[in-house]
């Protein structure tokens, strides 16, 4: 994505700012070890990876509610490092660690710009189980969704200076991300709907502010282990701390 293109798409929407793939914080001290933890069935018939909810700090958390060990994780839907995270790591992290039931894994969204606010609340539009497989094939597409802005920059430009109300709805078809989420359930009308209401966007970027300051987030992603801030962004570091903490 060219400079200026990136430069315009920040400037009119006052978001928190986070870098991706860093972050300025170091990891609190204090120990996760801890014994193996059985497996903990879902109930009959069910699988923990079917349950999920919306938390109070504006995140989407699926498995076991009474997970022993709880993941936070701080995304932005624009943000390479995360991207990678969900293509290496969701996997992995779902089928082996939170279907088992013994750990849970919450995303909150850490909003950067307004492309980034239109995937997100594409993302949150619908029920909230569907809200991670939503967020990792976004991620999965993200250099596409900018492509289809750099070839009709005269969309783009006139969804910028569009009204509020208007702005992320004419974002998201300049980026091709109302087809892209009505091809995965989510209709358009539906889509239309949330990126027009205002008042719940605003509410969206207020919560996603909130979380982040109050945990000096600055940086994504961004990972906690019951509240304990992470030393490492990625899979291969991630998954030995879950391991060491009982997830084995």
């Amino acid at each position: 994505m060219n400079t200026s293109l990136r430069l315009a798409i920040l400037a009119p929407f006052a978001l928190t700012l986070a870098a991706c793939g860093d972050s300025t914080e170091e990891a609190a001290a204090g120990s996760l070890e801890g014994d193996a933890i059985a497996a903990i069935p879902a109930p009959e018939g069910t699988s923990w990876l079917e349950v999920a909810s919306k938390t109070d700090e504006g995140g989407f958390v699926i498995g076991n509610p009474d997970a022993p060990l709880k993941l936070v994780e701080f995304a932005s839907h624009t943000c390479g490092a995360c991207a990678y995270f969900a293509e290496n790591g969701s996997t992995p992290l779902q089928q082996d660690y939170v279907d088992t039931g013994v750990v849970s894994y919450e995303i909150r969204p850490l909003l950067r710009d307004p492309v980034d606010v239109t995937i997100s609340t594409l993302a949150q539009c619908g029920a909230p189980e569907s809200f991670h497989a939503l967020s990792d094939q976004a991620w999965g597409s993200l250099a596409s969704f900018y492509e289809n802005m750099e070839a009709n920059q005269s969309a783009y430009q006139a969804a910028m200076q569009a009204a509020p109300d208007q702005r992320f709805l004419r974002l998201a078809e300049a980026a091709g991300l109302i087809d892209f989420f009505a091809a995965r359930g989510l209709s358009a009308d539906q889509a239309r709907s949330c990126l027009t209401d205002a008042q719940g966007i605003e509410t969206i970027a207020n919560t996603s502010r909130s979380a982040a300051e109050e945990l000096n987030v600055t940086g994504t992603p961004t990972f906690f282990l019951n509240g304990q801030r992470l030393d490492g962004n990625q899979w291969a570091q991630v998954e030995p701390i879950l391991q060491r903490a009982g997830a084995r």
